[in-house]
C-alpha cells in the first residue's frame, strides 16, 4: 500500500470501538478470535503447533503493533503466519494488512472476484447513509472505500475449494456483502466463519456496537451493495446447519440458538436484513 493509500486511510477513520476490543477468545482448541475495536480477526492452529497457523483477515488501520502482540501472546516471538486469507477487502478486514506484510513476508489469499480491490484496480461504491439503521450508517460516507495494493502478495484462492494452510477446511463463495466475500466452513465438526455474510450483531446501531449486543443479523447494511445475492448467501449457509459460527462483527453463537436464530434470519431475511431505504438494490 502506498503513503498516499495510508493517509487516506488515516483521515476517514471515525473513533469507533467496542468493549471487546483487545479480548481474545478460544472458540475450538484451534480457532482464538480477536476483537480489535470492531472487527473480530481469527488465529487459526493450535499453540502447541505454533510453525503452523493462519490469519483470516487484518484488522483496523494501525493495528498492527496491536495484532502481532496478540499473536506473540499466542504462538511465540517469531512465528509468521503460513499466509493471510481475506474474507473480504473492505478497510476493517484489511486495514493493517501493509504494515503485518512488512513484518511477515507471507502470501495472501482472496477470491478472484475481490482481488481488483487489493490491487489498486477497483474502489468499492461508497457506504450508504440511507440505511435508517443508525448512526454508525449515517457516518459510513466517511469509511474508506478505496482499494489497496498488496498485489506483490494477493493471489487468488484455489479452484478445487481447498484453504491454503487450513487442512480440512473449504472455502465457499459468499456474494452479496461484496462481489468477492468468502466465508470457511469446516465439514468435521460444523465450524463456519462468516465474515461479514451475516453478522452477530446491529453494526448499524453505535450503541449496539460498542455493547456487543448479540443479535443476529444480515450484513453490515450500509457497506452491502448486492441485496438478492446476500439473501441467497445466507440460505446457502443455513443450509450447512453449522454448529458454531464466528462472524467479522459480534459475539460468537452456537447450537440450538444459533439454528433457530439462522433459519429466523432466512425466513423473515427481508424483515430482519433488508433496509426499507437504500441506495444500493
Amino acid at each position: 500500500m502506498d503513503d498516499t493509500s495510508l493517509n487516506r486511510f488515516e483521515e476517514m477513520i471515525p473513533p469507533m470501538t467496542s468493549i471487546r476490543s483487545g479480548v481474545g477468545q478460544l472458540i475450538m482448541p484451534d480457532i482464538y478470535c480477536y476483537c480489535n475495536q470492531i472487527v473480530n480477526l481469527f488465529f487459526i492452529g493450535e499453540i502447541g503447533n505454533s510453525n503452523n497457523w493462519v490469519l483470516i483477515d487484518a484488522g483496523m488501520p494501525h493495528s498492527a503493533k496491536e495484532i502481532i502482540d496478540e499473536v506473540k501472546n499466542r504462538f511465540g516471538e517469531v512465528n509468521a503466519p503460513k499466509a493471510i486469507i481475506l474474507t473480504h477487502g473492505h478497510f476493517d478486514h484489511v486495514g493493517s494488512i501493509a504494515e503485518l506484510l512488512d513484518h511477515w513476508n507471507v502470501p495472501v489469499y482472496a477470491h478472484h472476484l475481490e482481488i481488483p480491490y487489493l490491487t489498486g484496480e477497483k474502489n468499492y461504491p461508497p457506504g450508504d447513509s440511507t440505511v435508517d439503521e443508525g448512526l454508525v450508517s449515517e457516518l459510513s460516507p466517511m469509511f474508506p472505500n478505496h482499494g489497496i495494493d498488496i498485489s506483490k502478495h494477493v493471489e487468488k484462492l484455489p479452484d478445487d475449494g481447498s484453504v491454503p494452510g487450513m487442512l480440512g477446511w473449504r472455502w465457499i463463495h459468499t456474494p452479496g456483502h461484496t462481489p468477492g466475500h468468502i466465508s470457511l466452513y469446516r465439514d468435521e465438526d460444523r465450524v463456519l466463519i462468516a465474515g461479514d455474510a451475516f453478522v452477530t450483531v446491529k453494526q448499524e446501531s453505535l450503541y449496539k456496537v460498542m455493547v456487543q449486543k448479540q443479535e443476529i443479523s444480515g450484513p453490515p447494511k450500509y457497506f452491502t451493495t448486492d441485496w438478492e445475492a446476500a439473501k441467497r448467501t445466507v440460505e446457502k449457509l443455513e443450509a450447512l446447519k453449522p454448529s458454531v459460527a464466528v462472524t467479522g462483527h459480534g459475539l460468537p453463537m452456537t447450537g440450538e440458538e444459533l439454528a433457530n436464530e439462522l433459519n429466523k434470519l432466512v425466513q423473515h431475511f427481508d424483515e430482519i436484513a433488508l433496509p426499507e431505504n437504500r441506495r444500493y438494490t
